[in-house]
């Protein structure tokens, strides 16, 4: 989102949220990283700033991209992800004029903050819902990728709504941003399905979401070798 699309006040109000939120993340993302792991969050962010260069017009005065949000959550955990998008936003606002200074805080707390969310809330209520076996962990990564993106779309309606500057009908912004962001988020789903799954082949110990699956199958081991001595004594 460009300077000036919304008022001061909703601007300040946002980068308060995105510099707490932040902050937050600073502390609790050394739960997740470890020296194995580290490497692969650098490698998350590169990629995601890759493939948000990547824009094209939606309408209204904004620009619609691959978030990855939700690619980030699932491979270096929700707090990483947050970090890596706030550093991609910031190198792409200072570097590239894709996104205003002044709109940081507002599209670090869409795509940041609302995007992950989005994305990590939809990963652990299906890892509840679902075989809680890896093989499944690709389409759960599909269903948050998809959902992702509209949310962070109707958030920014809502901002709109609240400290809107631009000469848009909401209705319009409504129709438009949903529309297109389903779009979008079925691509955003079907690249993070496809990347997870990639790298749960090669290297499943590196995925945060798979952490869960491998508890299920360490504690499954443990229930049969206890039943094989039980039976062998």
């Amino acid at each position: 989102m460009p300077d000036g699309f919304l008022d001061l006040t909703t601007s300040v109000a946002t980068g308060v949220v995105a510099a707490g939120a932040v902050g937050l993340a600073l502390r609790r993302a050394r739960t997740e990283l470890d020296d194995r792991t580290a490497p692969l969050a650098g490698l998350t962010a590169v990629f995601v700033f890759a493939g948000q260069m990547i824009n094209f017009p939606v309408g209204a005065g904004t620009s619609g991209h691959l978030m990855g949000g939700a690619l980030a959550a699932l491979l270096v955990g929700p707090w990483t992800a947050l970090l890596c998008l706030s550093v991609v936003l910031l190198v792409q606002a200072l570097l590239f004029a894709d996104g205003g200074l002044t709109a940081l805080g507002t599209n670090i707390t869409l795509m940041g903050v609302a995007a992950v969310a989005a994305a990590w809330g939809v990963t652990r209520l299906l890892q509840v819902l679902l075989p809680r076996r890896r093989s499944v962990l690709p389409a759960v990564a599909a269903v948050a990728g998809l959902v992702s993106v509209p949310a962070a779309a109707l958030v920014f309606v809502g901002l709109f709504a609240v400290g809107g500057q631009a000469p848009v009908d909401l209705g319009t912004l409504v129709t438009v941003m949903t529309g297109w962001h389903l779009v979008i988020g079925i691509g955003e789903g079907v690249i993070t399905a496809l990347v997870v799954s990639s790298v749960l082949a090669v290297r499943p110990d590196l995925v945060h979401a798979a952490r869960r699956y491998r508890r299920a199958e360490d504690q499954q081991l443990q229930l049969r070798s206890g039943s094989s001595a039980e039976v062998g004594a």
